[in-house]
């Protein structure tokens, strides 16, 4: 599979699943919005999408030896 194909479907199901999660848990966007205003004091939130996004492209790429 062509490494951009795999990049854009890797997009596309964390975009699906990021609406999903917002539209089942209504409470989760207004989280969101808290969130976005008081970044100061929910920088842990950055740190969890950092390791979340690192999970998906870091440890899915090939291999090296």
């Amino acid at each position: 599979m062509n490494p951009r194909w795999a990049f854009f479907f890797k997009l596309c199901g964390l975009a699906i699943v990021i609406l999903i999660l917002v539209l089942l848990f209504p409470p989760l966007l207004g989280f969101l919005e808290i969130a976005a205003r008081d970044l100061r004091c929910l920088w842990w939130l950055i740190l969890l999408v950092v390791l979340a996004v690192w999970l998906i492209w870091g440890l899915g790429g090939k291999k090296k030896k």
